[in-house]
């Protein structure tokens, strides 16, 4: 059984097929698999999405390979960061990605319409116009270039991001949150943040990939028959997550360069969500605004942070998620059992903040219910 507990109370207004199980439904159940002639983890024949959701990988891809670059370049440079009037930071990264999927699926799929975060009008009276241009130019395709800094920025403001929300006209589009968790982009190499692209056709939420820069595996949740195997395939940081209705979720890790596919960068593994029977044995997450103590389940469980030590009144408390899609991907993954927020009197609902993360955990096998309320699936 398993839950994703969460404080909106409104997401479920997407459409999702029954979620698969893994076929043991016991924790830390993989499977690899070495894909051959296509980029997807599974035959195209099965996805009827195919073609966007392989343009979607490969531009999650670009996509973070340019976090990676800035990310590097923000530590020895100044003016690179603004502050949005909401007080959360964007970075050239931020405004980066934006353009840079703008522009990629923009060229692929001209009739879709792009539904992200930002938009170009903290940046066009300053000097991060260059930096921005820049990085987009180094990620793009040759099919994009050349590029100018009106181009880049027209590509930002691509869409709207006030126009539409999920479930509502027009019928398909592209819905894009460049880097989730830019406080953590900015913490160091310990905070996870994630690139999240998503596709919505007729109110449902048929594809996803995210990706995470510097996402360190769990070999724990790992049987040992394919520990070596797995080992070599996701040893180093940095992984994608897909998923299509239908198909499942995914991962493998990001190539260190994009024109450079090793083998075993060609490695995916089938995700499911930890099948846990008993609260003493789920691994919790939370937000990072939150503590242990204010969450309702506290009252009749203590937290550590120590695997292993948990046992009756005791629950084990992962690393707190500093974005909101880096709790699905946890989920979804196996990492963590249950992610749970406590509910606030007023939420505002991103579309960009949540549309990847629950195709992922959906077809995965997980459920998202209301924050307080504890559902049991079988």
């Amino acid at each position: 059984m398993v839950v994703l507990l969460h404080s909106a109370s409104r997401i479920s207004a997407v459409r999702f097929n029954p979620p698969p199980r893994s076929p043991t439904h016991v924790r830390g159940r993989m499977l690899s698999l070495r894909c051959l002639s296509s980029s997807l983890p599974f035959p195209v024949d099965n996805a009827k999405y195919h073609r966007e959701l392989e343009a979607a990988i490969d531009v999650v891809e670009r996509a973070c390979r340019l976090c990676v670059d800035v990310k590097k370049a923000l530590s020895s440079s100044d003016g690179r960061i603004l502050e949005k009037t909401d007080q959360t930071p964007v970075t050239v990264a931020d405004f980066g990605v934006q353009a840079l999927v703008s522009l990629e699926l923009g060229n692929l799929f001209p009739s879709i319409p792009l539904v992200a975060e930002e938009d170009s009008a903290s940046i066009r009276s300053t000097d991060l116009v260059g930096y921005v241009v820049d990085a987009v130019t180094d990620k793009a395709s040759s099919e994009v270039h050349p590029l100018t800094p009106n181009a880049v920025l027209e590509a930002i403001d691509r869409g709207g991001k006030n126009d539409f929300s999920i479930g509502a006209q027009p019928d398909s589009y592209w819905v894009l949150d460049p880097i989730d968790g830019t406080r953590g982009f900015l913490k160091g190499s310990e905070a996870l943040y994630v690139v999240g692209l998503a596709l919505v056709i007729g109110g449902e939420v048929v594809l996803g990939a995210m990706g995470c820069p510097n996402w360190q595996q769990d070999l724990s949740n790992v049987a040992n028959d394919g520990l070596q195997e797995y080992e070599i395939s996701m040893a180093r940081p940095g992984i994608i997550m897909v998923s299509h209705v239908g198909c499942g979720t995914w991962t493998k890790r990001l190539p260190p360069q994009l024109s450079n596919t090793s083998a075993e960068d060609a490695y995916w593994t089938r995700c499911f969500v930890d099948w846990f029977s008993a609260v003493h044995e789920a691994r919790f997450c939370i937000p990072e605004s939150q503590t242990w103590e204010t969450i309702l389940p506290s009252t009749s469980f203590k937290a550590t942070t120590e695997t292993g030590t948990a046992g009756e009144g005791k629950v084990v408390l992962l690393p707190a998620c500093c974005g909101s899609l880096c709790k699905y991907m946890m989920v979804a993954s196996g990492r963590a059992s249950v992610f749970i927020s406590r509910a606030r009197a007023q939420t505002s609902i991103k579309a960009w903040d949540h549309a990847v993360g629950m195709i992922c955990v959906h077809e995965a096998g997980g459920k998202m219910g209301s924050a307080g309320m504890f559902r049991h699936f079988s």
